[in-house]
């Protein structure tokens, strides 16, 4: 049966080998900064549990101080590594309660009343945990079971230090004087060595993960214009059946050889850009944006009527009729041709949609372009054609 230095002992040397691990994972990866984040904060709570060890031998108020602050902070560190990960920005409302416990647990101590440091401390502590739980249960989105297993893991840690709290706050122990040592301590001394090493496999699968989902993103995106490109359109789309909701329109640039040709390909990149920027503008719910490649785009558009659909790419196609580029030969105006297909009641497939898009779109081209052409609504067309390059 392992004793309580035995215990403390086993928990700094497994954190001091997970954070060595996890500094060398985040120098071959330096864009996953979460694991950095992650080591930093277990090479705090490793300095902990050696001042701990070394505090409940040597018992000292000024190593109290420090030996809580340690605690407080390393966990921090670890929950501001997991809203890293989550994308949640807003710091504050871990680090300015945190930092106003830390100050209390400090006055307590310097007056005399360890006791009450440690138990401000591990509130502290079991609220920081408790967070990081709710956020991977609340914000996670990728793997749920690996996103689950860290809230049970940080659940049962939190839990753990509440009970050091609770057996300190029952017994009234407002005074100390040496480092405490219970059976709740030694319980929360194993589940730390347990949740650590877990934490540790646990951090290594979220990296993994976030790589993953990285480089598909990377595979999935236009490097030029940064829309979804048409690898991306067949995966989302490709196995769909497209109702009398759903439509897709593909847009062709006007004469854009002949921009290249005239102005060069730098000035034809950015005016790709410059459309590409259009159609983000009136982006919205249900409507997903493609580069197919080359001058040639497209929009999938859900839950809206087929109007609804002619309206918003005909606003793309007016409004980018407006955007001037800027040019060493003078100011630049493009334009785009539009075409819309439409599912029907009994279900279309992708291509078929395609085909009656890329259809209209060549009606488009041959009524003068500048203008958008619906499937089935041919009479309808845009404002007068611009000039065009």
């Amino acid at each position: 049966m392992l004793d309580y230095s035995s215990l403390l002992l086993a928990a700094a040397l497994s954190g001091t080998c997970l954070s060595i691990t996890l500094f060398a994972i985040w120098c071959t990866a330096p864009q996953a900064r979460f694991v950095l984040t992650v080591a930093c904060g277990i090479l705090v709570l490793v300095a902990h549990v050696v001042l701990f060890w070394h505090c409940a031998k040597h018992p000292s108020p000024w190593l109290c101080q420090i030996v809580l602050a340690l605690l407080s902070l390393g966990l921090l560190t670890l929950c501001l590594s997991a809203m890293q990960y989550l994308g949640v920005h807003d710091y504050r409302r871990a680090i300015l309660p945190t930092l106003a416990a830390m100050a209390v647990c400090a006055g307590a101590t310097s007056l005399g009343f360890d006791g009450i440091g440690f138990i401000v401390t591990y509130a502290t502590v079991t609220a920081l945990l408790s967070l990081i739980g709710v956020m991977f249960w609340i914000k996670g989105g990728h793997d749920r079971r690996i996103l689950l297993v860290v809230s049970f893991l940080s659940g049962v840690c939190a839990l753990s230090f509440g009970l050091c709290g609770a057996v300190l706050l029952v017994k009234g122990q407002w005074v100390l004087g040496v480092a405490p040592d219970n059976w709740a301590e030694r319980l929360n001394s194993a589940v730390a060595v347990a949740c650590m090493t877990g934490l540790g496999a646990l951090t290594l699968s979220l990296h993994h993960l976030q790589a993953q989902i990285e480089l598909k993103a990377e595979t999935m995106t236009d490097p030029l214009t940064g829309l979804m490109n048409r690898r991306a359109l067949t995966a989302f789309y490709g196995e769909r059946i497209f109702g009398p909701f759903m439509s897709v329109a593909m847009f062709d640039l006007d004469h854009f050889k002949k921009t290249n040709d005239v102005f060069g390909h730098p000035v034809g990149d950015q005016v790709l850009r410059r459309f590409a920027a259009v159609v983000r503008k009136y982006s919205r719910t249900g409507v997903d944006a493609f580069r197919l490649g080359g001058e040639e785009f497209v929009l999938v558009m859900s839950r809206m009527t087929e109007e609804k659909a002619y309206d918003i790419a005909s606003k793309i196609s007016v409004a980018f009729g407006t955007e001037v580029v800027a040019t060493q030969l003078g100011p630049l105006r493009s334009t785009v041709s539009g075409g819309i297909g439409f599912g029907g009641t009994d279900g279309t497939s992708l291509d078929n949609v395609l085909a009656e898009a890329d259809a209209a779109l060549y009606a488009a081209k041959r009524a003068g372009r500048n203008r958008v052409v619906a499937q089935n609504k041919a009479s309808k067309a845009d404002a007068p054609a611009l000039r065009s390059a």
